[in-house]
């Protein structure tokens, strides 16, 4: 099993740690509740250090992404990060990833840990039809990078501490190549998996150490703290953040997924199953996935049962939580049509009992509100 740069520091926490997509991580320090109320009011930190990391560079670069991604490239600046999946050639989806762009000619593409190996075997795959060869023009660095995702309302005032560069300023979903708490040339983005605000900072593995002393250092009169994966599957649920493997897989479209909004059909860009989800974006589809909240006392998980109230079947749900913020049952379902419109009666089978909730729009928490 892998282990990241931070792995130690884990363990001197008291961290539970689990296995995740070949990595030993930890799950929580001092309980999944906790450390999201923490997020959301103050400021905590993730190890991510498990995503993958694959750069895109050369002349065709940029034709390549545009072929290979479902969002508009031609949208990206230098800077800018942009949300985006890789469509599967069967009207399914690959993985969801970020695409940074550092220059026409060099991206930089973040993907899911558990997806790496796939990813990269999609992306070798597509490589030949633009002449990018693997290793010289796409390289795979994923065992080679060390990321911390430092989130909340406090976050970057708090990391500023550590840096000349302004960061506090910076626009949501961009990056700058900064020194950082003495480290060169570090990637300090304004992204994130919580909708708490925040950032993500990218190092190499033997600059991990430094960075997270550097880190709960800069923290401490923020009442900084360490979260777990538990916490980060919670803080993104109540967000209505799609979690590969749960919410969208290889038999999901990105329509279907209500991810439309990356999925960019203008006339100058030509991507794999293009003609599909046009098609389905015109014609509708016959499930989709929508957001619900409980009514009746229930914790919904993944593949429970939705029903109407006769009874049958009408969906499943794919991801579930009690919500810390709401204290409330939420979840996300496929459902299927005549079933979509918010305040919608349904049901969720938990332990053969019909269970009331009812369906709204997504995000379930707003931060700012």
């Amino acid at each position: 099993m892998k282990t990241t740069a931070f792995t130690r520091f884990h363990e001197e926490a008291g961290a539970k740690m689990v296995p995740f997509a070949g990595f030993n991580m930890p799950v929580e320090y001092t309980g999944i509740v906790e450390e999201h109320i923490n997020i959301r009011t103050g400021v905590g930190v993730f190890d991510v250090s498990h995503m993958g990391e694959f750069w895109v560079t050369g002349p065709s670069a940029f034709g390549y992404l545009q072929y290979i991604t479902s969002n508009d490239v031609s949208a990206l600046y230098d800077g800018k990060v942009q949300y985006s999946c890789f469509p599967n050639g069967r009207g399914g989806i690959v993985d969801d990833l970020l695409v940074y762009r550092f220059s026409k000619e060099k991206y930089l593409l973040v993907v899911n840990a558990a997806n790496i190996e796939k990813d990269w075997k999609w992306c070798v795959g597509n490589a030949g039809k633009f002449n990018l060869v693997p290793g010289r023009d796409l390289i795979n660095t994923s065992d080679e990078i060390a990321q911390l995702a430092v989130q909340g309302p406090l976050a970057l005032k708090a990391m500023q501490k550590l840096t000349n560069t302004r960061v506090t300023e910076m626009e949501y979903y961009t990056f700058k190549i900064i020194e950082f708490a003495g480290i060169k040339d570090v990637i300090f983005s304004t992204t994130g998996y919580t909708g708490a605000g925040g950032c993500e900072i990218y190092v190499r593995n033997e600059d991990g150490p430094a960075l997270w002393k550097a880190v709960f250092e800069a923290g401490k009169e923020f009442n900084i703290k360490p979260a777990g994966l538990g916490a980060r599957d919670t803080l993104r649920l109540e967000m209505g953040f799609c979690l590969y493997g749960n919410d969208i897989n290889d038999e999901t479209s990105p329509i279907e997924a209500g991810l439309g909004w990356i999925t960019k059909f203008t006339d100058h860009k030509d991507f794999i199953d293009k003609a599909f989800l046009l098609k389905q974006k015109e014609e509708g589809v016959s499930k989709h996935l929508k957001g619900f909240v409980m009514i009746d006392r229930g914790i919904p998980r993944q593949h429970y049962e939705v029903v109407n109230a006769s009874g049958s079947r009408i969906g499943e749900v794919t991801s579930g939580t009690m919500s810390p913020i709401l204290k409330q049952g939420i979840g996300m379902a496929y459902l299927d049509k005549g079933y979509w419109k918010p305040d919608t009666e349904i049901f969720i089978r938990i332990r053969n009992k019909d269970l009331k909730a009812k369906v709204i729009n997504l995000p379930f928490y707003n931060q700012k509100g």
